[in-house]
Formats: structure tokens, C-alpha cells, sequence
């Protein structure tokens, strides 16, 4: 069980490594330095409409061939509004307005930027890419320019953070929780609580985070080294029981696997 707990921890810093390496494959694959360039211009003739060219759109400045998806990206189709222009941020913010769909991404927050990635993990799988679009994110050349720079540093970091947080998650998973007038608010951990399938059930703790105002329910191991020494020998058996970050729920046995609070 403790080779398990230590490859699982493993497991979790690896998963987050190989994250963000994907992340950063994904952010240049399939983009060579002598792609076609197209213009603004010349990309507004591919919107699928009769007499045109083809069918394209652009992402983050990458052009891409949707004519396999023409009933949702050509005329009358639900996303028409993408074809022949890059409209970026409208993947994010769903704002398929003519002020929504531009290529301006500044601002965005982190999970809009994880939106824009998806969807650049989704064209790439689904649709072949034809080259690069002149403007924001390539200049004449081909080269990315700042923008598309920080854009990308922008996604990497947000990738980052979401493996960090999932890597959380697997050491604190959330409880479980109802809520009745005539019972009050009870938790309960289990070894799938929060979504988080384990070989352990835990305690519930009430965690707080540096920076966050209030707490939320986690489920603790209450056996075994703490969390990040998987091959540690001098320890209490605690688990992670005596991380500061936590605090016992009153009125709760300090070992149950539930907690009632009345009112």
C-alpha cells in the first residue's frame, strides 16, 4: 500500500509535467516556419459562401480548413460567424457579436484561456491546418509576434495552475454534503467523494488556503506519512492530518468519516 500511495503521489507531479509539455507541444505543433500566410483580406474569401475558395477560420492565428464542418461553420450554419476571420476571443467568452468575435485576448481569465486551448486541442485533432494569419499574432514574415508570445505564456500558466489545483485536489479531496432543515448540513467522505477515486475514505477537515477568504470541506488521510513523503520512515501515522492549513470541525469526532453540524 505504500509503494501504491508513493507512485500515486508520483503519478500526480508526473501527470502535471507531462500537462504542461503537452501543452507547450500543442502551442507549436503542426505550424512550420514556411506555413502559407494569408491576410485579413484574403481569409475573408473563405467564409464557404458560393464562389468562394473554401471554407476557413483562425484561432490564436492559425488558419484552419472546417469545410468537413460546413453545417456549422458555413453560411447559415450556428457558428458562421468564425468562418473566414479570427474571432479568438469568442471562444472563450461566447460572445458571437461583431464586438465579440475579434482576436483581442487580453484580459481573459484563466479558464478562458483554458477554453482557448481546448478548442485549439479540438481543430487540431479535427481539421487540417493551412497556415498562418498576418496580424496580431504572425507578422509578415511568419514570425510570431509579442501578442501570440504572451498569449501562449498566458495558456501555459493557466495550465500550470490547473494541474497544480488538480494535484490538490487528489491530496484534499472535497467532501461529500447534504443539507436539511430538519438535519443541519452533514459531510461524509468516501473513496470516490469529490470525484476523487482512492484507496482511502479519510476525515473531514475543514481546509483553508493562504489567500482565500473562508474554508471548505476535505476529506484527510488519518494513516500514513503526510502528503509528498511517500518513502518517509520517521513519521506519526497521521497522515496529513496535522497540516496546518487544517482544522477540526467541533462537536465531530476527530476520526469519523461524517460529520453532522446542527442549524
Amino acid at each position: 500500500a505504500q509503494w501504491c500511495r508513493g507512485a500515486m503521489w508520483r503519478g500526480a507531479a508526473a501527470a502535471a509535467a507531462l500537462l504542461c509539455l503537452a501543452a507547450a507541444c500543442l502551442l507549436h505543433r503542426g505550424f512550420e516556419p514556411r506555413a502559407r500566410l494569408l491576410s485579413a483580406a484574403e481569409l475573408r474569401r473563405y467564409r464557404g459562401a458560393p464562389g468562394e475558395p473554401g471554407l476557413y477560420l483562425a484561432l490564436l492565428g492559425r488558419v484552419f480548413d472546417v469545410e468537413r464542418g460546413r453545417k456549422h461553420y458555413g453560411p447559415g450554419g450556428a457558428y458562421s460567424g468564425f468562418a473566414g476571420r479570427d474571432a479568438t476571443r469568442a471562444f472563450a467568452s461566447g460572445d458571437f457579436t461583431p464586438a465579440g468575435l475579434v482576436d483581442d485576448v487580453s484580459g481573459l481569465s484563466p479558464s478562458e484561456l483554458l477554453s482557448i486551448h481546448s478548442w485549439l486541442n479540438f481543430y487540431s485533432k479535427n481539421y487540417d491546418p493551412v497556415g498562418k494569419l498576418v496580424g496580431r499574432f504572425y507578422d509578415e514574415n511568419g514570425a510570431p509576434t509579442e501578442a501570440l508570445r504572451e498569449a501562449e505564456a498566458a495558456i501555459e500558466e493557466a495550465l500550470k495552475f490547473q494541474a497544480e489545483t488538480e494535484q490538490k485536489k487528489q491530496q484534499f479531496p472535497p467532501c461529500n454534503s447534504e443539507w436539511s432543515s430538519a438535519k443541519g448540513t452533514r459531510f461524509w467522505c468516501s473513496r470516490q467523494s469529490g470525484g476523487v477515486n482512492r484507496d482511502w475514505a479519510g476525515v473531514p477537515r475543514k481546509l483553508y488556503r493562504p489567500g482565500v477568504q473562508g474554508s471548505h470541506c476535505v476529506c484527510v488521510r488519518s494513516t500514513g506519512p503526510p502528503w509528498g513523503q511517500p518513502d518517509s520512515s520517521q513519521h506519526s501515522n497521521r497522515g496529513d492530518l496535522d497540516n496546518p492549513h487544517l482544522e477540526q470541525f467541533d462537536g465531530c469526532h476527530p476520526l469519523a468519516e461524517q460529520c453532522v453540524l446542527v442549524g
